[in-house]
């Protein structure tokens, strides 16, 4: 039985590979081997960096049963923020000084978007309020206070080594956003497939009833999911704010859509208790290499939009068919 789930299993995750490497070709061949070029390989890099940040904040909570629509909000809240406290002296001070250490607006953007987390947490495991209400209410009370922060206006004017956080390349080129993706995700990876609370994640997803009996404190677990799920949230508002130099308190709209999508297609059930952290970093290649090769082709971006949307749907249905016929 074992060998045959894992057999199951790892030609579905070479499945996935398939096809992401069949869409890496196609596009390839469309656009006339522009999209393979070295310089647009990095550009996919950076675009993936983000939103595969927020789609393994969004694996967590989607293993547990959950849905976060708040991480959006939350990106352009933490931006702005980031950036109000990233401001140089004024004239006058020394060349390049900032009016607080730069670690400051990177702590305040990871407390503030772990708050928002904990308050999705608390909601929905101690409130009874199903998940979708809470982060959907969160949503808009995180983007009102973007607006009211910013009196709704982008923030500008931040220092050079705010700028350096998401804009330093290495080795001659490899951007440092990737990095972050890749830290990331090995800590996620870690996690999720070598640790008591990685495993207690998919008991809680898998059957929050059992899981109950079994002795585990959903409720404290539910809480830390969201949690970590804000955390990278606010992570992310800090990214996009140092890489485009502002804080826009409307950054981060869809951003929720594209880290479910990322995670759905790379297998996560959205009935919980199901998924692996690969498959969520293909998943977010895949929408960052659609959204690219369209762009290359000229095609108009809201065609992209309806390509999501179609690949959520075929996903989640694929997911229950194969439940359906297990059972």
């Amino acid at each position: 039985m074992t060998k045959k789930k894992f057999s199951a299993g790892a030609f579905k995750d070479l499945g996935l590979v398939i096809v992401f490497l069949l869409l890496v070709a196609v596009l390839a061949v469309a656009s006339g081997g522009t999209f393979v070029k070295g310089s647009n390989i990095i550009n996919i890099l950076k675009q993936t960096a983000v939103n595969g940040i927020l789609a393994m904040g969004m694996t967590f909570v989607i293993i547990s049963n959950g849905i976060d629509l708040s991480v959006g909000s939350t990106v352009g809240l933490t931006g702005v923020i980031a950036c109000m406290l990233a401001h140089p002296m004024e004239a006058g001070a020394v060349e390049g000084a900032a009016q607080y250490p730069l670690l400051v607006p990177i702590l305040a953007a990871l407390v503030v978007g772990a708050l928002v987390g904990l308050f999705n947490g608390f909601g929905i495991a101690y409130g009874g309020i199903p998940p979708f209400i809470v982060t959907l209410g969160s949503m808009s009370i995180v983007r009102g206070l973007a607006l009211v922060i910013s009196k709704g206006s982008p923030v500008y004017d931040v220092t050079s080594r705010f700028e350096a956080i998401a804009s330093i390349k290495l080795f001659g080129g490899f951007p440092i956003l990737a990095l972050y993706l890749i830290i990331v995700v090995a800590i996620s990876a870690f996690v999720l497939q070598k640790t008591v609370f990685g495993r207690n994640v998919y008991a809680i997803g898998g059957n929050e009833t059992a899981a109950s009996v079994s002795g585990l404190n959903v409720k404290r677990l539910r809480v830390i999911v969201y949690t970590i799920a804000g955390t990278l949230a606010g992570l992310c508002g800090l990214l996009v704010a140092s890489r485009t130099i502002t804080g826009a308190p409307t950054a981060g709209q869809s951003y929720e859509m594209d880290a479910i999508a990322a995670a759905v297609i790379g297998g996560v059930s959205m009935s919980g208790g199901a998924g692996k952290w690969h498959g969520v970093v293909i998943g977010a290649l895949m929408i960052s290499v659609i959204a690219n090769g369209l762009d290359i082709m000229r095609i108009s971006s809201n065609y992209q939009q309806i390509i999501k949307g179609f690949i959520i749907i075929f996903a989640v249905l694929m997911d229950i068919r194969g439940k359906g016929k297990k059972n």
